[in-house]
C-alpha cells in the first residue's frame, strides 16, 4: 500500500496553537491525531486487501541477476506501463489493469524490495528507478513508445521518465501524483507532528524508506529537465482532500495538487471525487483517460500514415 498518502499528500494537520497552551488546544490535537490514526489503519487495511488480489498474467521471473514480480499482457498495441506509489504493490491497479488488458498491452511490476521482487543495493532515487524500469521493459521486449501511468510517488517517477526520454513516451497519465517539490516548504517532514513522524517510522521501512529519503532528490532530477511537450498529459487529482480541515500544511498539499498541471503546458487536469487512492476508489476515471490516451495515439499514428 502506498504510504505517500500519509507521508506526502494527506497533509491535513492541526494548526499551531496561536493562543498558547490550553485545554482546548490539547483536545483539538488529540482529536486530530485520532483521525489520522484512523486514516493510517484504513491505509493498512486497503494494503492487505490489495495484496490478496492477483493481477492477470502475474508471475515472478529472473531478469538479469534478480527476481522481478510483474504482470504482463500482450496485444498488438503500444504498451501501457504502470508505476506504483510509495511502498505500493502492483495490486494497486487491480481495478484498472484487467479492463485495460482486454485490448491493450499492459505492464505492471513491483519495484526492487517490494512484493516478490528482490531488493537492490543501488540508491532508491528516481534516476536509478527509471533506468531499472527501462532495462526491464527492454528485457520483456516491450518497445516504446509507452503510455506511462503513475500513481502518487509512481507519478513522480513517470514524470522523470517522460522528461528524460520524451521520444519514448506516447502519453503521460498522472494519478494524484507527487509534486516534484512535495516536501518543500510547509510540506517538509520536519514540520510534521511527533506523532506523524513516529507513525511514518513504523509504516515506511525497507525499500520504501529508501525512496522516501530520496524523494526530494528525485524531485530535483525532474525539475532539472525540460518539461514534456507536444505529448498528451492527463492529470487526475483527488478532490476530497480539498474539503478537509484547513491548515497551512493541508493548503500547501492541495496547492501542489493544483500546480501539477501547470508543470505541463496543455495538460488536461481532471478532479476526481476521491481520496488519494483513486485507482481503488474511482478506477473508472483512470480507465477512461488511458482509453483516451490510446485513442489519441492511434489517431496521430493514422494521420502520419
Amino acid at each position: 500500500m502506498s504510504q505517500i498518502d500519509l507521508a506526502v499528500h494527506n497533509r491535513t494537520r492541526v494548526q499551531k496553537d496561536v493562543i498558547g497552551p490550553s485545554f482546548k488546544g490539547n483536545i483539538q490535537l488529540m482529536n486530530y491525531q485520532t483521525k489520522l490514526f484512523t486514516k493510517a489503519i484504513s491505509v493498512l487495511i486497503l494494503a492487505l486487501l490489495s495484496g490478496c488480489a492477483s493481477l492477470p498474467n502475474s508471475t515472478s521471473e529472473r531478469v538479469g541477476n534478480r527476481n522481478i514480480e510483474f504482470a504482463l499482457t500482450r496485444h498488438d498495441t503500444i504498451p501501457v506501463v504502470f508505476e506504483n506509489g510509495l511502498g505500493g504493490r502492483m495490486e494497486w491497479w487491480k481495478e484498472v489493469l484487467p479492463e485495460i488488458s482486454k485490448d491493450a498491452s499492459t505492464f505492471a511490476y513491483n519495484r526492487p524490495g517490494l512484493g516478490d521482487s528482490d531488493p537492490v543495493s543501488t540508491p532508491r532515487d528516481g534516476a536509478h528507478i527509471v533506468d531499472e524500469l527501462r532495462v526491464l521493459l527492454r528485457a520483456k521486449a516491450l518497445n516504446p513508445p509507452y503510455i506511462l501511468v503513475g500513481h502518487s510517488l509512481g507519478g513522480l517517477y513517470m514524470q522523470l521518465f517522460a522528461r528524460q526520454y520524451p521520444d519514448e513516451v506516447a502519453a503521460l497519465v498522472l494519478v494524484d501524483s507527487t509534486h516534484p517539490q512535495q516536501l518543500d516548504g510547509e510540506g517538509s517532514l520536519d514540520k510534521q507532528s511527533f506523532f506523524v513522524r513516529g507513525l511514518l517510522g513504523v509504516l515506511v521501512t525497507g525499500a520504501a524508506k529508501g525512496e522516501l529519503d530520496l524523494l526530494t532528490q528525485t524531485g530535483k532530477q525532474v525539475l532539472s529537465l525540460p518539461t514534456l511537450s507536444n505529448k498528451p498529459v492527463f492529470v487526475l487529482s483527488a478532490s476530497k482532500p480539498l474539503e478537509q480541515e484547513e491548515s497551512m500544511l493541508a493548503y500547501d498539499a492541495n496547492e501542489k495538487r493544483k500546480d501539477i498541471a501547470r508543470l505541463y503546458s496543455g495538460s488536461k487536469q481532471i478532479w476526481v471525487d476521491s481520496g488519494h487512492a483513486i485507482p481503488l476508489e474511482k478506477p473508472e476515471a483512470v480507465i477512461s483517460v488511458i482509453h483516451e490516451a490510446l485513442s489519441l495515439y492511434r489517431q496521430n499514428r493514422d494521420q502520419v500514415k
